[in-house]
């Protein structure tokens, strides 16, 4: 079997990476929809009237912060917390961007606001994880740089 390479020279078939690249994007994500979910349905709940793009920028800024606190706490584990805080912000932060958009765009399309039912929340979760799972694989083969 030929491995695909990109312009950059790396393979895009190589199953540890894509293994390892999904475990990252899953702590990533589960920090994520922690903050996001958590404030899309605070709103939904109380019924405070904010417009949408509100609710949905503030949820995708309590998403990020959420997603770097849960990566910091596993990184302190591993090394002191003030590295372990820089590396959540440097390595990730592009990826929980790409995760928040990707989930609450798909929010509004599907139920035209910031609205969670039983339904639209797996389809959320699954556009939050796809979305920069290519990112995160291609940072681990070209880079060698992973969040945990």
């Amino acid at each position: 079997m030929t491995a695909i390479t990109s312009s950059l020279g790396i393979s895009w078939r190589c199953r540890h990476t894509w293994r390892r690249a999904s475990y990252n994007t899953s702590w990533c994500l589960l920090g994520c929809a922690i903050g996001d979910l958590g404030t899309i349905l605070f709103f939904q709940v109380t019924g405070i009237p904010w417009p949408v793009w509100a609710i949905m920028t503030l949820a995708i800024m309590n998403g990020l912060l959420t997603s770097i606190a849960l990566e910091t706490a596993i990184l302190a584990r591993q090394m002191p917390l003030r590295p372990a805080l820089k590396t959540a912000l440097g390595m990730s932060l592009i990826s929980m961007i790409g995760m928040e958009v990707a989930m609450n765009i798909t929010d509004v399309l599907l139920t035209g606001g910031a609205m969670l039912t039983w339904w639209v929340v797996p389809i959320m979760l699954l556009a939050g994880f796809l979305a920069p799972l290519p990112y995160n694989y291609w940072r681990l083969k070209a880079l060698g740089k992973a969040c945990h």
